[in-house]
């Protein structure tokens, strides 16, 4: 564990600075706040809870790769998924800190919250982690892996079931569009 902190280099502000500034819940939808923002494709669980599904989102424009993977993470975290689809992410997860490293690896550092009240089962805890990993590598173009911590511990998995002992890349067999079927070609 001591090594990860020498692997991962700190945002230019200082993180407790940054945590301190980040708001626990992201506004809820409605008009934008003030201040630059982006679109984003933000991922939530499909009707049926088999897939993802891709949602363009405004979320606040941030500089550098720490601070704007932090504004897609608390974005995905408020829970906002639009009606038939649904957050992948236990209601009450905060967020605890990002950090990347030299070789542009996010780590999201979640608190317990995710682990303690994910209802479990293989297909929801690879959508609750595949969620977090597809939002962040596809909006921001210089990250190919994501790494999840739980209270700032590397974790064997969160679940009993994915694997989280290292970075993951992105998934896109778990997406599906509104125009792709839900089963698979026979």
């Amino acid at each position: 564990m001591s090594g990860l902190g020498r692997l991962l280099r700190t945002p230019a502000e200082p993180a407790p600075e940054a945590a301190a500034e980040a708001p626990e819940l992201a506004p809820p939808p409605g008009p934008p706040a003030a201040g630059p923002r982006i679109k984003a494709t933000l991922f939530y669980a499909s009707a049926d809870g088999q897939r993802m599904v891709g949602v363009e989102r405004e979320v606040p424009l941030a500089e550098g790769t720490v601070a704007q993977a932090r504004a897609l993470v608390e974005a995905l975290l408020a829970g906002d998924a639009p009606a038939p689809l649904s957050s992948t992410i236990p209601e009450g997860t905060t967020l605890r800190g990002v950090f990347v490293s030299a070789r542009n690896e996010v780590f999201v550092d979640l608190d317990a919250t995710v682990r303690t009240k994910h209802p479990g089962g293989s297909m929801q805890e690879l959508l609750t982690v595949y969620s977090l990993v597809n939002t962040i590598v596809v909006n921001l173009p210089t990250v190919s892996e994501v790494q999840i911590l739980i209270n700032g511990q590397e974790a064997d998995t969160l679940a009993g079931h994915v694997d989280l002992r290292r970075p993951l890349r992105k998934n896109e067999g778990l997406i599906v569009t509104p125009d792709t079927p839900t089963e698979s070609p026979s």
